[in-house]
């Protein structure tokens, strides 16, 4: 039997701002509910909206002042009702937060089984891009095999997931990103033309690279006035799914475009969806997208892994926009 300790350490903001607000302190190790289950993390995943809830963003209610929206590593005890996984089981998870922990509580219907061939740590990488993949790239942007696809910010950790999933759909990719180095790490995931947003005019590329047709679907994470250039780029009924806005929520629309291309556009975000809608997610995912991560076709693209009290360090990483794929912190218990 696995012996449970009393604390455990954990990373919280100890005050909204930078970085440097971030620090270990113990919590008492949590109990599994009705239908949750108690991991001992192997590692946890970094991403942007830690940075936005370290820097005081308004949270989802009773959510855990411990950071952290994925993590993978081991079941060590379920709660009443769940009886599709048990202790000893490898899981990765999706959460609404604790994950910069060395134990967390996941809802059962948010994990999924990770790959044989798929390093717990490396597993760490997967669950946020996954279903926000899933649901973007494939249910709202409806990505069919033969399309032609634009993922900007394509280095990022969801970009470089994103791109091997719609390469292993079937569709040419056209991505950018910034800088000779990571245009050249893109290549490498399947990408069909890489475009250098420092040196290439996305727009001008796309009109030349697919004859004046444009993109069937594209996945933006910059927003305002990138919006209007995806548009000008997009062919006939093509669909737009806005992940973010780095450049500003706020944009400037030509409904002409929009109705001669009979263009749609959607978007949505992961957080504040319903446990129910999470659930339905994960099981889309274990049809669709687990073969993939099982066949090694998709893999998380891994950029640094750090020590758990380390966080601010991962932070200033991804504020700086240095990562080509994820970023990990890593639990030294496992």
């Amino acid at each position: 039997m696995t012996l449970r300790p009393e604390t455990m350490n954990t990373v919280i903001a100890r005050q909204p701002g930078g970085p440097e607000v971030l620090e270990c302190v113990p919590r008492a190790l949590p109990d599994a509910g009705p239908g949750e289950v108690l991991i001992r993390v192997a590692a946890a995943g970094v991403n942007r909206p830690d940075l936005m809830q370290r820097s005081g963003a308004p949270l989802p209610p009773d959510t855990t002042d411990v950071l952290g929206l994925e993590a993978a590593g081991t079941v060590i005890a379920v709660g009443n009702g769940v009886s599709d996984i048990a202790p000893g089981d490898r899981v990765m998870a999706l959460l609404n937060g604790g994950g910069y922990a060395e134990y967390c509580i996941a809802t059962a219907a948010h994990c999924l089984p990770v790959p044989a061939n798929l390093p717990l740590e490396e597993a760490a990488g997967v669950p946020e891009a996954a279903f926000t993949v899933w649901h973007n790239l494939f249910e709202l942007g409806r990505l069919q095999a033969g399309e032609y696809v634009l993922i900007h910010g394509a280095a990022s950790g969801v970009g470089t997931f994103a791109i091997q999933c719609a390469h292993a759909a079937g569709a040419r990719v056209i991505a950018t990103a910034g800088g000779a180095h990571k245009v050249a790490a893109l290549r490498t995931l399947g990408v069909w033309r890489a475009i250098d947003r420092h040196e290439e005019d996305f727009v001008d590329v796309i009109a030349d690279c697919t004859q004046g047709r444009g993109v069937d679907v594209v996945l933006d994470n910059v927003g305002g006035a990138y919006v209007a250039r995806n548009l000008a780029a997009m062919a006939p009924g093509g669909r737009h799914v806005s992940l973010s806005f780095m450049q500003g929520p706020k944009i400037e629309l030509d409904l002409q475009t929009l109705m001669r291309k009979s263009l749609s556009l959607t978007s949505s975000t992961l957080r504040p969806k319903s446990s129910e809608e999470k659930a339905r997610l994960a099981i889309a995912i274990r049809g669709q997208l687990l073969p993939w991560l099982a066949t090694g076709d998709v893999r998380p693209l891994i950029h640094a892994r750090l020590p758990l009290d380390q966080a601010a360090q991962a932070h200033r990483i991804l504020e700086a926009n240095q990562n080509i794929g994820k970023v990990l912190l890593t639990i030294s218990t496992q």
